[in-house]
């Protein structure tokens, strides 16, 4: 059963121009009773689905949490505490937006429990802040990391963004330069994908996107490596970087192919085999849990052949790579009896290399990973 939870908060002060996350406006949103609904859904959950293991990760995303007053994140922090039996320590992250947690906030998310904090940085030019509606400042990402550590939450990770419009490889580098210079712990680094439903996608569509030649994208990510590396940053998964071995537990939870909870509008969950999307719609959301059902629009029975693809599509985006020992434990069969022909072409290519009982990327499959992973596909 689930050792990890997610908990979706779908509500933005501000809509980026590059998210595809299901997210709405905070005005006048029902959020108390959003709120109810959620500890309603967890409770559901747990009826359905009971806690065999206590949980050891929790993270609550978004949408942005911390545009809930301090009372009403507290409230729903508490509902998880109410409802799930936590392991002791529990790694506990919250994501927030630079500029909307104070003092206040901050130390109610201290005495709840929450140890470590996803600040979504995204840059630190201003233009480029500009041009993807951020609605921080650049001296807001250094107020929250000074105000988090005072407040005692000294796991920190920053999120940083290249590839953007028009972004130039020296506004990149002084982005890890200013990241770099912080009291921070993890950095995730992620390029810039235009998704269906967002504003970059509909100017994108209207040939009013400058987007970066790949070649500038790939030398931007070769860049993020060596800055990291020399300031003492251990890249452990593509997109992830950690000092002092502080890497995120829950998403190492993804990377593992492991179960998890998912509680909030369009959250996802993997429990007992079944991957499940909840309805993102908020009506459609709320008006299954107030009929006292679990908001679920659709559910997949994962097969076997589907979740050894996904160990390795998953597995292989740590920089540790995939353990044979694992896999065999898992399916009763070897990844050479699975994989025989892909795995000795990618090592052939130079795209994969094999050490210790691990299969990972080279330094050239990490630039090609989706070309890596799409080879993984099983034939029906």
């Amino acid at each position: 059963m689930p050792r990890s939870i997610y908990v979706h908060v779908p509500f933005c002060e501000q809509i980026c121009h590059y998210c595809d996350f299901n997210k709405f406006f905070l005005e006048n949103q029902p959020i108390d009773e959003y709120l109810a609904l959620c500890e309603k859904e967890m409770k559901l959950t747990q009826e359905k689905f009971p806690s065999q293991d206590k949980i050891e990760t929790i993270y609550v995303g978004g949408g942005t949490p911390t545009s809930l007053s301090t009372e009403q994140l507290k409230r729903l922090l508490l509902s998880i505490k109410s409802h799930f039996p936590l392991a002791d320590p529990v790694e506990w992250t919250v994501e927030v937006n630079p500029g909307s947690a104070d003092k206040e906030k901050l130390a109610m998310l201290k005495e709840i429990g929450v140890n470590r904090l996803s600040i979504g940085a995204q840059t630190f030019d201003p233009k480029l802040l500009q041009a993807i509606n951020r609605d921080h400042k650049t001296s807001d990402i250094e107020r929250t990391v000074h105000m988090s550590r005072e407040a005692g939450i000294t796991n920190l990770s920053l999120d940083l963004m290249f590839g953007l419009p028009n972004q130039t490889m020296a506004q990149w580098e002084s982005t890890l330069k200013e990241a770099c210079d912080l009291p921070i712990e993890h950095i995730s680094a992620y390029s810039l994908k235009v998704e269906a439903k967002t504003v970059f996608y509909q100017m994108h569509r209207k040939g009013q996107l400058s987007l970066l030649p790949q070649e500038l994208e790939a030398d931007m990510y070769e860049k993020l490596r060596e800055v990291l590396q020399i300031n003492d940053f251990q890249q452990y998964e593509i997109s992830n970087f950690a000092k002092n071995g502080l890497k995120s537990e829950h998403n190492l939870t993804y990377w593992n192919n492991d179960e998890y909870y998912g509680i909030g509008a369009g959250a996802h969950s993997y429990v007992n085999g079944v991957r499940r999307a909840n309805n993102g719609p908020l009506p459609k959301y709320m008006k299954a849990l107030r009929q006292n059902a679990l908001p679920y629009l659709e559910e997949h029975e994962v097969p076997v052949k589907e979740k050894m693809e996904e160990q390795m599509f998953m597995g292989l985006r740590k920089l540790e790579g995939i353990s044979s020992e694992t896999f065999y434990e898992r399916f009763s069969l070897g990844i050479h009896d699975v994989f025989p022909d892909v795995i000795d072409s990618l090592k052939a290519n130079s795209l994969l290399e094999e050490k210790n009982q691990f299969i990972r990327l080279t330094d050239k499959g990490l630039l090609l990973g989706n070309e890596v992973f799409e080879k993984f596909l099983l034939a029906d």
